[in-house]
């Protein structure tokens, strides 16, 4: 899907009010950006981080808050690849 912040997929099943953008990084690797209804700020405090971060980011929020927790459930490399290569056709 794509709005007027750009191509999106919706994170979480049922729940259209949290978004996880995507696009091309300057590299050609895939970046990622969260948007929250509820939480607006996070659009503003939070740029465009490429995968590898974000993946690096969950391993230290396991390690140092809740090993249970899986932050990469919310961003889905294969769907964002999916999303951008449909983008290209």
């Amino acid at each position: 899907m794509r709005d007027e912040r750009g191509l999106y997929y919706h994170a979480q099943a049922g729940n259209p009010h949290v978004r996880v953008y995507v696009r091309h990084g300057e590299d050609g690797g895939v970046e990622f950006r969260l948007w929250e209804a509820d939480h607006p700020e996070v659009w503003d405090r939070h740029p465009w981080l490429p995968h590898a971060v974000i993946r690096e980011a969950a391993s230290l929020y396991r390690a140092e808050r809740n090993p249970d927790a899986d932050p990469m459930r919310l961003y889905d490399l294969a769907i964002a690849k999916t999303l951008l290569g449909e983008e290209n056709a």
